[in-house]
């Protein structure tokens, strides 16, 4: 008889661990893949202040390993190896085959995918070594650690003068970094900007480097015109240069937004039946810890209730 998972999970981030936690609590029998380390998004975050249950905050590292350490309680079991491709059901009664990086492919009834979606980077001197200690992708995670610092946000649209506004209720100073001598982001959201008092603008610059021995110091920034470098003093980078989607997998395999973000419904359910999305990599408001978690509960739930139907023991 050949060995067919009930669930397959792609990605170990916070959605696809409680995916994990969901399904194999409801005794599926259930296989999570990652890559790398577990934890996603989570193990580059220094604190978490915002995920309920917390009062004093949590270290993004340690959250992901309790999410871990719970899901292996239930009995989910764990891969560290790269998924490579899906081929997709030649029936609904028939598994789907996940090729692998190494071994034999995979076959399951249902699939969640939660690979998530990486945060472009300057790929600058320092960004690397400091991420996590003052380097940061997400206002909204790391703003209050800020209270009373200067920070830098790079980038000139939408998200980067969100935030920037957003980072005014706790930074001392907030200077924005656009490589244009304008900005790109909505009308309404500049005019708040160029209000605010805390705000600076170094426009028609790029961001060259960011030093700092233990945390960021200093951000070295440079005139796209005349090549000009100064330098910042800032306790803070936050880089907004946009996000993209881990959706190459389910390429040519179900329907994706034009950014490149997997469409599902409530439910968590894909174009093509059996295939669910869950966290970041699917096309929603909000990208946070919290809001993964919740929907990697919906995609096991809906992946579980899919394989009791294919199986006839589905609670009616």
């Amino acid at each position: 008889m050949e060995n067919i998972y009930d669930i397959v999970i792609i990605g170990g981030g916070p959605s696809g661990l409680t995916a994990g936690i969901y399904a194999s609590r409801a005794r599926m029998k259930t296989l999570l893949i990652e890559k790398m380390e577990c934890g996603g998004q989570a193990l580059v975050c220094d604190t978490i202040e915002n995920f309920p249950g917390f009062p004093g905050g949590i270290k993004g590292p340690d959250l992901a390993d309790w999410m871990s350490k719970q899901a292996g309680r239930f009995g989910l079991e764990i891969k560290t190896v790269e998924a490579k491709r899906i081929i997709p059901k030649e029936s609904e009664k028939e598994p789907f085959s996940i090729e692998l990086s190494e071994g034999p492919a995979l076959k399951a009834s249902a699939v969640v995918i939660a690979t998530g979606a990486k945060w472009n980077k300057l790929k600058v001197p320092g960004e690397k070594e400091l991420s996590g200690r003052g380097v940061s992708y997400c206002a909204t995670c790391d703003g209050p650690l800020f209270k009373g610092k200067d920070v830098v946000v790079v980038g000139g649209g939408d998200t980067a003068l969100e935030d920037a506004i957003f980072l005014t209720k706790f930074a001392n100073k907030v200077t924005i970094v656009h490589r244009r001598d304008k900005l790109r982001a909505a009308k309404i959201l500049q005019e708040r900007a160029f209000a605010s008092k805390k705000i600076e603008m170094c426009l028609g610059a790029v961001c060259t480097g960011i030093s700092g021995k233990a945390r960021v110091e200093a951000v070295l920034v440079k005139s796209v015109k005349t090549g000009e470098e100064k330098t910042l003093k800032a306790d803070g980078v936050f880089v907004m240069i946009g996000l993209s989607p881990n959706s190459d997998i389910v390429k040519g395999l179900v329907d994706l937004c034009p950014k490149g973000y997997i469409k599902t419904d409530e439910e968590m359910k894909t174009s093509v039946d059996g295939i669910f999305a869950c966290g970041d990599v699917r096309m929603k408001m909000l990208r946070q810890v919290v809001t993964a978690t919740g929907d990697g509960a919906i995609a096991a739930t809906s992946a579980e209730h899919y394989v009791e139907r294919l199986k006839g023991t589905e609670y009616k």
